[in-house]
């Protein structure tokens, strides 16, 4: 048996598999996210750790056999989070998320130092690890003096685990201290951050074995051992195994707190200028490259709670199919944008709004400011070389047929919808954990049967592409104006 376990932004999934990959058993425990400031987004690492123990003892009431039988254990986690660690290996302070963005003024100033974006192969967005780290420096000297180890909240998570100091390519990507290329610590990255070497934990790829189960937990969760823990990766990594997407020109997009496009790639080409992300993979030898928008179905729950209707509410008022797009254009920036735009600062709008408009209105022009933001993701993406002729539609968003189609006509791409089960980071992890036990990667990561297609409507590309002229025009405006 393999357990895979995804340390979310607001909790905690474990899914149990057997040895052919089927889904066994899952259990999640949720944890809270404080904002003590404007743009600030923490959590307590202790919370990670009581979410894993209840998530795996609620397993174990469940399969106990089952769990007494688990051979490896796989990691997924939200990437960019700052977990600060002195000598003794006790947490500094709360943890700073990858939606924080405190970190602005630091990460372009590391952005503009000479070879960062050649190395890491990315901008230094406000969320990535190197500028928080820069902030606290600034803002919490203290704290900064005593740092002995950052690590992501998954590899926090393997420290609680295993005792050992140990990250992946992946998620390490991530931080603006890695040489994504060279898939190793960069000690010129390192070093203009004021950072050193010894202050990282030690690198394995994400399907390799990367620690052991803790005896004292193995007794506690009543399995024999030895448990092998992979290396795991960051968690669009991971999901990208669980979706079977590692080849060149297989992709996904993703419709959930976030939204992501993503494309996996056999070679190394970044593209920093293009605000797309170019990342090491899971997968030993692979990148991916991703557009990321901040907040996708966080639009939808942002205007739920406006207008005091439930998210199923609105998206019920509308019809399962399109007809042409709305007068109303809403840019979906409400935490600021990263692809393409790389602005901390912009916010939401919605222009165009009449007096005949309600709720249903304003839910559509949230659906298509959203799909128009990752059609942004895709034009950056073919800027790069990279070419979806197809793509696999994922997270909670997929629920709305009228979303779906109107995404695959902004796109102008057929997206493929998974049956109903487990396919995202949680089964991704247990499929590295596999890896990591000895079985190939090819054989293991397979992608989720589609449950049906939903193509373009041809007839309504041409009025959406007028749609989508609109919207690209008005974020130079709003800028204009908040600055």
């Amino acid at each position: 048996m393999y357990l895979g376990l995804d340390v979310g932004t607001s909790g905690l999934r474990a899914l149990l598999a057997d040895e052919a990959g089927a889904v066994v058993g899952v259990a999640d425990a949720g944890y809270g996210v404080s904002h003590p400031a404007t743009g600030w987004s923490e959590q307590t690492p202790g919370d990670w750790i009581a979410a894993c123990s209840e998530a795996v003892a609620a397993l174990r009431e469940a399969h106990p056999t089952e769990v007494a039988a688990i051979k490896g254990i796989g990691l997924s986690g939200q990437m960019h989070g700052a977990t600060l660690l002195d000598k003794a290996g006790e947490v500094l302070r709360p943890c700073i998320l990858w939606n924080d963005t405190r970190s602005a003024v630091e990460a372009a100033k590391l952005d503009q130092t000479p070879d960062v974006r050649e190395l890491s192969g990315n901008i230094v967005f406000p969320g990535f690890t190197a500028p928080k780290l820069a902030w606290v420096k600034a803002n919490e000297p203290d704290v900064f003096d005593n740092v002995a180890k950052v690590l992501l909240p998954k590899d926090y998570l393997r420290y609680w685990l295993s005792g050992e100091f140990i990250s992946d390519m992946s998620d390490s990507a991530g931080t603006s201290w890695l040489d994504a290329g060279a898939r190793d610590w960069s000690d010129q990255l390192l070093d203009v951050s004021g950072m050193r070497r010894d202050q990282m934990p030690d690198l394995v790829e994400g399907a390799a074995p990367g620690g052991e189960l803790r005896r004292e937990l193995c007794r506690e969760w009543g399995i024999e051992g030895p448990v092998v823990i992979a290396g795991g990766g960051g968690d669009n990594a991971v999901a990208a195994c669980g979706a079977g997407c590692f080849r060149e020109g297989e992709g996904f997009v993703s419709l959930g707190t976030s939204g992501v496009l993503l494309a996996a790639k056999e070679s190394y080409a970044p593209d920093p200028a293009s605000a797309v992300h170019t990342f090491c993979h899971a997968v030993p030898e692979t990148w991916y490259q991703m557009g990321v928008i901040l907040a996708a179905t966080d639009c939808l729950n942002w205007l739920s709670r406006t207008l005091g209707q439930t998210p199923a509410t609105l998206a019920g008022d509308l019809p399962d199919s399109i007809s042409g797009p709305s007068s109303i254009t809403f840019l979906p920036y409400l935490s600021g944008e990263r692809t393409p735009h790389n602005d901390s600062r912009i916010r939401a709008t919605f222009s165009g709004i009449d007096i005949g408009d309600g709720p249903a209105q304003m839910t559509q022009a949230t659906m298509e400011g959203v799909a128009f933001a990752l059609r942004d993701c895709l034009e950056a993406l073919k800027g790069t070389g990279t070419n979806l002729n197809r793509l696999l539609a994922v997270g909670g968003g997929t629920q709305s047929p009228f979303w779906v189609e109107t995404l695959a006509t902004v796109l102008n791409v057929p997206l493929d919808i998974p049956d109903k089960g487990e396919f995202g980071a949680a089964l991704g992890a247990a499929r590295l954990a596999m890896t990591a036990c000895g079985a190939d990667a090819a054989t293991v990561m397979t992608a989720p049967p589609v449950s049906h297609t939903i193509d373009p409507r041809s007839e309504l590309v041409p009025a959406y592409n007028e749609a989508y002229a609109r919207y690209s025009a008005l974020y130079p405006s709003m800028k204009a104006l908040m600055t």
